[in-house]
């Protein structure tokens, strides 16, 4: 199959990587918050021998093409979900199996909803659609705890990667896995990360669950400080017709932490 200009330069802005079988459903795997492509690649290895996977890198992130970051497109996740349909075109895939973690959860249900003719499931790892409290909503962080992280992120970007990183990553008997992460962290362009981090933690995109129209699957970690119990539940009780597992993989992370329970899941649902 030829591929057009446009299409390579889109593959290119956001290093897209092909493996797999051709002829088997494709699955796509995006990566959260100061990671890139590399954080699935004990999940992604699981499923080359019968789906065609698809791996990128958001702008900004990984081997991206830095110079396509635009503040402005990328001041909310549609711009983000504008990337992955993007990518979806350019490789013309239908049927696909999106697998977001975390803050690409959502930028797959806002990709999803956009365009529901690309996609056949949705597996959200460790969505959050608004992570700031509200009346009636946990989301786990309050208003002054949410500025005191940028705040201290703004100041201090590495700083606040070392001590981030093990938070989220949990499973403090494996230090090696918050090295990873606190490496992937600091490995992000800073000003980049700054903006991400506020487009991420301020988001609400509540409204946006109860327009997904595509089966879904959601995983939900114990231990997560990120997205508690709380959240998964009220994301699974948004989305017509969702499925909610609660995985016994702790933190926030389990396609680091715990890539075999979470290949396991994704096939079951898809069986």
């Amino acid at each position: 199959m030829s591929v057009s200009a446009s299409a390579l330069d889109v593959l290119r802005r956001n290093n897209v990587n092909v493996s797999g079988d051709a002829s088997g459903r494709p699955i796509v795997f995006a990566h959260g918050f100061g990671c890139s492509q590399q954080m699935w690649r004990d999940v992604a290895s699981g499923f080359v021998t019968d789906h065609r996977v698809v791996l990128f890198d958001h702008v900004g992130a990984g081997d991206s093409d830095l110079s396509a970051y635009d503040r402005r497109k990328y001041d909310s996740l549609h711009g983000y979900a504008d990337d992955v349909l993007e990518i979806l075109d350019a490789l013309d895939l239908r049927d696909v199996v999106y697998v977001g973690h975390s803050v690409s959860a959502m930028v797959g249900v806002l990709a999803a909803t956009h365009d529901p003719s690309r996609f056949g499931a949705l597996v959200l790892v460790g969505p959050s659609p608004r992570y700031l409290n509200d009346v009636g909503y946990v989301g786990g962080f309050d208003q002054a705890d949410i500025e005191a992280m940028l705040d201290s992120l703004d100041a201090n970007y590495l700083g606040w990667s070392s001590a981030m990183a093990p938070v989220m990553m949990g499973n403090s008997e494996r230090p090696e896995l918050a090295d990873e992460l606190t490496t992937s962290f600091c490995l992000s362009d800073p000003a980049i990360a700054r903006h991400f981090a506020r487009v991420t933690f301020l988001s609400d995109n509540r409204r946006d669950l109860a327009r997904v129209t595509t089966p879904t699957l959601i995983l939900q970690c114990t231990d997560d400080v990120i997205a508690p119990l709380t959240v998964g539940q009220y994301v699974h009780d948004s989305i017509a017709g969702s499925e909610l597992v609660v995985m016994s993989a702790t933190g926030h992370c389990p396609n680091m932490s715990d890539p075999g329970q979470l290949i396991a899941q994704i096939r079951t649902h898809l069986t």
